[in-house]
């Protein structure tokens, strides 16, 4: 834990050491793995190491974002927009591992310090337009950091299989 969360206790203490703990296990799963191999596809599904590392760090950022400024921050959705999600799961031309890492490291520590920082878990915003949102529902900062905390677990999840079908190893078995 940094010095940051040593002083916080109660629920704030438990979100940052839950996400901290899917965090971990989502990095580890990419040690000792080159560009290429990070890029790699391994299973039927679209996914690589690398696009999940830059896929959790937008969400992550986006959502925060969400938090601070309200719907107007996750943008529009629409068709024109799906080429683009798509390739956030993915490692573009360019894109290095370690920058990504260092790209999400940095998203984390925004949300740590978020967490500490914000006057109350219970500020609301209206979700944004989207056909994956109930129609007229709002989200606490609470609400917020557990789906990122959701989402964190559950890609984690995604690169120990990843990862297990590149090269065997494990990080979560």
């Amino acid at each position: 834990m940094t010095t940051t969360e040593e002083t916080v206790t109660g629920e704030r203490a438990d979100l940052l050491e839950t996400l901290a703990k899917h965090r971990y296990f989502l990095r580890y799963t990419l040690r000792d793995l080159t560009d290429d191999q990070a890029a790699q596809r391994t299973t039927a599904s679209e996914l690589c190491l690398s696009g999940l590392i830059k896929h959790v760090a937008f969400t992550e950022r986006q959502w925060i974002n969400f938090i601070l400024d309200g719907p107007s921050a996750m943008g529009n959705w629409d068709e024109s927009s799906m080429d683009d999600w798509s390739n956030g799961f993915r490692a573009m031309e360019g894109e290095t591992l370690a920058a990504l890492l260092d790209e999400y490291e940095q998203v984390a520590r925004r949300t740590d310090e978020l967490v500490v920082q914000l006057p109350d878990l219970d500020v609301s915003h209206p979700l944004p337009e989207a056909p994956w949102f109930e129609p007229g529902a709002r989200w606490s900062a609470r609400r917020v950091l557990l789906h990122v905390i959701a989402e964190t677990a559950q890609h984690a999840g995604h690169a120990d299989i990843i990862r297990e079908s590149l090269d065997g190893a494990k990080s979560m078995g």
